[in-house]
């Protein structure tokens, strides 16, 4: 199973701005004070056409799919937390914890793929979940190690348990679980997703240890990236306060890999790690600034992988 895909798909944003919903627990969220919204909305689309630009110009497909007029969802330019598409032709749907936010779920989206003559064998609907007050919030909540099925998972609000295994005994993952934090107002609090502090590629991990507090669940985690060989790249809190973790590999129709990141990321780095992560890929890195500062997702959380195959 390949770790990274040469496909994946985009939304480009019609609504986007400050989310009070998510900004419960997602603390890498600011609201903004000087620019109104259509200031917001233009400076946001602004950043996701560069990045889908960037992407594209190294052959890689993106599938870009417009927001949709009449239904207001602030933080659509996240797909990855609503769905995932997997090589066993399986497509997940997620619990999610904002109410706003499970409008984000489009089943045009899956017909599309459908008609596109992709192979489509089940649809796993975990949507149920909400009304549990129960939620999984996709590849946000879950960081896959696709090659060696091993889910890596930070247990908050948002990465319930329960789910969690469910989604793991369907897809066939093995589960390794653990909490992170960040300091917020001076008190260690959940961090909301795992993908802000982890990324996994075909061998190297970077990863936030110093967010994982107790040293059990820390030293397990690296001893399951030593067992499957990943060269751990180990980020400061304050560089994963900078979207450092939050970063995906993909791949073009050529097999060449690339890191994408944002610029506040890339600019987070170390020379010695840029010079690491260049040693096993190129880099693509892009402004995101406005996405990141309302929305407290970055380049990673804006992509959605496709696995499918063609029938």
């Amino acid at each position: 199973m390949n770790q990274s895909t040469s496909e994946i798909f985009m939304i480009r944003p019609k609504h986007f701005n400050f989310n009070k919903e998510t900004a419960k627990n997602n603390h890498f969220q600011k609201e903004e004070k000087v620019l109104n919204n259509s200031q917001i909305l233009e400076r946001a689309l602004s950043e996701f056409e560069e990045l889908a630009k960037k992407i594209k110009e190294k052959d890689v497909v993106v599938n870009i799919f417009d927001d949709r007029e009449k239904i207001v969802t602030t933080d659509s330019v996240f797909p990855n937390n609503w769905i995932s598409l997997h090589s066993d032709g399986k497509i997940y749907l997620y619990p999610m914890f904002s109410k706003n936010r499970r409008k984000e779920k489009r089943n045009d989206i899956i017909e599309l793929y459908k008609k596109n003559g992709y192979y489509i064998d089940k649809i796993v609907d975990l949507s149920s979940y909400e009304n549990e007050k129960k939620f999984l919030e996709g590849t946000g909540s879950m960081v896959l190690d696709r090659t060696n099925k091993i889910c890596y998972a930070a247990i908050s609000e948002r990465t319930h348990n329960d789910i969690l295994n469910t989604f793991c005994n369907e897809s066939g993952y093995k589960p390794v679980k653990f909490k992170a934090f960040q300091s917020h107002e001076n008190k260690r609090t959940k961090i909301y997703h795992t993908n802000v502090m982890m990324c996994i590629a075909d061998k190297y991990s970077i990863i936030c240890l110093d967010a994982i507090d107790d040293i059990k669940e820390r030293n397990h985690v690296i001893k399951q990236l030593n067992q499957t060989k990943k060269e751990i790249i180990d980020i400061s809190e304050d560089q994963c306060n900078n979207f450092a973790g939050n970063m995906l590999q993909i791949k073009n129709k050529k097999n060449k890999k690339f890191l994408v990141m944002s610029k506040s990321a890339y600019d987070s780095l170390s020379k010695e790690q840029v010079k690491l992560i260049t040693s096993y890929n190129e880099i693509i890195y892009s402004n995101l600034e406005t996405i990141e500062k309302l929305g407290g997702g970055s380049a990673r959380c804006m992509i959605a992988e496709n696995f499918l195959t063609r029938k």
